[in-house]
């Protein structure tokens, strides 16, 4: 029989496991498997926790997959410890995958700045730093036009100009460790993720119905 101590013990650790939202249990090696589609076209868009940003992403209609990454930097190889750092000039950024029959480019960046505020620098709340920032990335002439013209809408409309999301040429994406995946959806018990993911992805859902996935009401 075990001892009252070594009881004790267990249940003591059994308890700081469900109050981490099985964090370290459900992250342990996940098996990602991608919906990525023939056909379809990627954006990328920074605006705080990708974890948050995943999430808002993965329930518009026509998204079929978003993944974490890191993007916007000048050094090779970042992980999640090294763009913490602020050294590295990576943002977490999320790559959007998506089928132009059911979703354009526009409702795309659409969704990114009613999903976050644009006029904070370095941050979305409660997260600061760099590696926050809000950047809208472009592949093309057209992408960029379509960015710059939704930044002067909003900031004539809404902002009074303070938008602060750099407009960037996208280069290069690393895709974040694969803990990070679906991060949300895989954590609903995380102290975080109930406290910051699910409310910010609330909000956006009340927001713009017309965009979301019949599921994801």
């Amino acid at each position: 029989m075990k001892s009252l101590k070594t009881v004790a013990f267990l249940a003591i650790v059994g308890v700081l496991i469900v109050s981490f939202g099985f964090s370290k249990t459900n992250d342990i090696n996940p098996k990602i498997e991608y919906n990525i589609k023939k056909g379809d076209k990627v954006a990328y868009f920074a605006s705080g926790c990708f974890w948050c940003v995943e999430a808002i992403f993965e329930s518009v209609e026509g998204v079929n997959e978003a993944i974490s990454g890191y993007a916007g930097g000048f050094t090779e190889n970042p992980t999640y410890q090294t763009i913490g750092t602020g050294r590295t000039g990576h943002a977490e950024t999320v790559a959007v995958y998506y089928n132009p029959k059911e979703v354009n480019f526009k409702t795309l960046v659409d969704v990114f700045f009613g999903s976050h505020d644009p006029t904070t620098k370095n941050g979305q709340h409660p997260d600061y730093g760099s590696q926050y920032r809000s950047i809208a990335f472009y592949s093309n002439k057209q992408e960029k036009e379509i960015i710059e013209a939704a930044i002067k809408k909003l900031n004539k409309e809404v902002y009074e100009g303070k938008i602060v999301t750099e407009v960037t040429k996208h280069t290069k994406f690393y895709e974040a460790e694969a803990y990070h995946q679906n991060f949300e959806r895989r954590n609903p018990y995380n102290s975080y993720v109930r406290n910051v993911s699910i409310p910010r992805l609330k909000r956006f859902q009340k927001k713009f119905p017309e965009l979301l996935k019949k599921d994801s009401h």
